[in-house]
C-alpha cells in the first residue's frame, strides 16, 4: 500500500469514526426517555477502507406488533373496568352491611313490614317501614342515575377519542411523509420513525390497529376489523353525539369514511380501544343494567298494588310504589325508565298529606274497593304480612333484561346486582391481565431496542482508542511524507 493510499484510508477512518461518536453521543443524551430507540451507525468495508452509509435504529417489529395489540385491549378494558367500578361504588356495594342496592334494602323493607305487622298500632313502626319504602326508591332512582350518567360520559367521550383519532392520523400522516421523503433522498430519519411509533402507540389505545409496511418505510393503517384508517393520507372518522341519550334511546354510530364501526349492524366493528369499550358501555352494559333496574322498579310496584276487595273484578292499582301518570299496576312487559320515576304513593306519605295507615288498612288508591281493613282494627295486620312476603312472590320478568323470566322479586333483584359483580369480576381480570402484558412487552421492547447507557460508554470509549489510532496512523503517513520531501530537496 503506499503512503497517498494508507493517508486516504486513515483520513477517511477518521471520518467515520467520527460518525460513530456522534451517534453514540446521541443515543448517550436519549437514555432514559421512554419510546426513543438506539440508534447505529451503518458502515460497510471495501477496497479502500470503511465508509460510512448512514443511520439506523434498533427495532423489533413483532414485539412492536404485540406491544400495539396488547395497549389498545389495555385502554378498552380499562374502560369498562373504570365505569363498572362507579357503577359498584354509586350503591356501595363493596360494605355489605350499608349497600344501598335495591336488592339490600329490599331485604330492608321487607324485615320492617314484618316487624311492623308485628305491631300494627305503632306509629314508629309504620314510619320505620315508610322509611324503607323510600330508601328502596331512592336506591333505584340513584342507581338508575348512574347508569344514565356512565352512557352519557361514554357519549361525550366517544366524541372526544374521536377527535383524537383525527389529530392522531393528521400527525402520522406529515410524519409518514416525512419518513419516505427521506427514505428515498437516503436522509436519516431514524427520529422520525420513533416519534410515528409513538403517535401509533397513542392511536391504539383508541382504536385497535393493524399495519402493513410497503417500500421506503411507508406504512398503511387499519382498525383491528379491517377498515382502512391511513394510505397515503388519513381516512376521517365522524360522530355525532346524542344529547338526550334517555333509557331506551340508543347512541350515535360511529364511522370511518362511510363504514360503519360500531352499533347494531356495524359491518367491521371494532374489536378493542377505548371507543369499542365506551360504546359497549353506552349501548350494552349501562342499558342492560338500566333495563334490570327498571324491572325491579316494575316488579316492586306490581309486588305492592292492591286488589279490589269488593269482587267486583277491578284491575289492580298502585299500592306503596307508584309512578307518575300511573292508572293500574303494570303488567308483565318492561317499562323503559320506570327505576328513574318510581316513587312512593303520597297517599301514604304524611309528608305529602298521605294517610300512613293506608299501610295496615288498603285503600292507597283513594278506591273504597280496595280498602283491606274494612273494620279498622288498630291490630289488623293480614295486610301487612301479605306485603312483608311480597318481594318472595312469584312473578314475571321481562327477558330484555337478560336475566330469568320468571321468579320472586328478591331474587330477581339480586339476580341483577349478580350480574353486575360478575361482569366487574371479568373486567378486573381482564385488565390485570394486560395491564401486566403491556408492562413486560414494554420492557421487552425496551430490552431489545431501547438505549443501553453502560453499553453505549462501552463503546464510546472503544470509539474514541481507534480514534486515537487512526490519528496515529495519519500522523505516522505524514511523518514519512515529511522525511521522504526532505531527502527529495536534499
Amino acid at each position: 500500500m503506499s503512503l497517498t493510499s494508507a493517508g486516504a484510508v486513515a483520513a477517511k477512518s477518521l471520518g467515520v469514526i467520527s460518525n460513530e461518536i456522534s451517534v453514540a453521543s446521541r443515543n448517550i443524551s436519549a437514555a432514559g426517555i421512554a419510546g426513543v430507540s438506539a440508534k447505529r451507525a451503518k458502515i460497510a468495508a471495501g477496497d479502500e477502507g470503511v465508509a460510512f452509509l448512514g443511520v439506523g435504529r434498533a427495532a423489533d417489529a413483532a414485539l412492536f406488533r404485540s406491544l400495539v395489540s396488547a395497549s389498545a385491549s389495555q385502554a378498552g378494558e380499562t374502560a369498562i373496568a373504570d365505569s363498572l367500578a362507579r357503577l359498584d361504588q354509586s350503591m356501595n356495594l363493596q360494605d355489605s352491611a350499608n349497600s344501598r342496592s335495591p336488592a339490600a334494602l329490599i331485604g330492608k323493607l321487607s324485615s320492617a313490614l314484618q316487624a311492623y305487622s308485628a305491631s300494627p298500632a305503632n306509629e314508629t313502626a309504620a314510619q320505620l317501614t315508610l322509611d324503607a319504602a323510600q330508601d328502596v326508591v331512592a336506591s333505584l332512582r340513584d342507581a338508575a342515575t348512574a347508569a344514565q350518567t356512565e352512557r352519557r360520559q361514554a357519549d361525550i367521550g366517544i366524541a372526544s377519542a374521536v377527535n383524537d383519532v383525527n389529530s392522531l392520523l393528521a400527525r402520522f400522516g406529515a410524519l409518514n411523509s416525512e419518513i419516505v421523503s427521506g427514505s428515498v433522498s437516503g436522509a436519516d430519519v431514524t427520529d422520525a420513525l420513533d416519534q410515528r411509533d409513538d403517535v401509533l402507540l397513542e392511536l391504539s389505545k383508541i382504536v385497535g390497529v393493524t399495519t402493513v409496511m410497503r417500500s421506503n418505510n411507508d406504512m398503511v393503517l387499519y382498525t383491528d376489523s379491517g377498515v382502512t384508517l391511513f394510505e397515503t393520507t388519513p381516512r376521517h372518522m365522524t360522530f355525532s353525539e346524542t344529547t338526550n341519550l334517555s333509557p331506551g334511546v340508543s347512541g350515535a354510530a360511529i364511522f370511518i369514511d362511510g363504514v360503519q364501526i360500531t352499533g347494531a349492524g356495524a359491518p367491521l366493528a371494532l374489536n378493542s380501544g377505548t371507543i369499542q369499550a365506551l360504546a359497549k358501555i353506552r349501548d350494552e352494559l349501562a342499558p342492560r343494567f338500566q333495563t334490570q333496574l327498571d324491572e325491579i322498579a316494575r316488579g316492586l310496584v306490581a309486588a305492592f298494588a292492591e286488589k279490589d276487595q269488593s269482587g267486583a273484578g277491578g284491575k289492580p292499582l298502585p299500592g306503596l310504589f307508584t309512578y307518575p301518570g300511573a292508572s293500574e299496576a303494570p303488567g308483565a312487559s318492561l317499562m323503559a325508565g320506570l327505576a328513574g320515576a318510581i316513587e312512593v304513593n303520597a297517599n301514604v306519605d304524611p309528608a305529602r298529606g298521605g294517610l300512613i295507615t293506608r299501610l295496615r288498612d288498603g285503600g292507597v288508591s283513594n278506591d273504597p274497593a280496595y280498602i283491606y281493613n274494612s273494620s279498622g282494627a288498630t291490630g289488623y295486620s293480614t295486610r301487612l304480612i301479605e306485603l312483608a312476603g311480597a318481594d318472595a312472590a312469584p312473578q314475571s320478568f321481562d327477558p330484555a333484561a337478560g336475566l330469568s323470566g320468571s321468579g320472586s322479586l328478591k331474587d330477581f333483584a339480586s339476580a341483577a346486582i349478580g350480574w353486575l359483580a360478575a361482569q366487574r369480576k371479568q373486567s378486573d381480570g381482564a385488565t390485570s391481565y394486560f395491564d401486566a402484558l403491556v408492562s413486560q412487552t414494554t420492557q421487552a421492547l425496551s430490552n431489545a431496542t431501547g438505549v443501553n447507557l453502560d453499553d453505549q460508554m462501552t463503546q464510546m470509549l472503544a470509539l474514541e482508542n481507534s480514534y486515537q489510532a487512526s490519528a496515529k496512523l495519519l500522523e505516522a503517513v505524514n511523518s514519512l511524507f515529511d522525511s521522504l520531501l526532505s531527502a527529495i530537496r536534499a
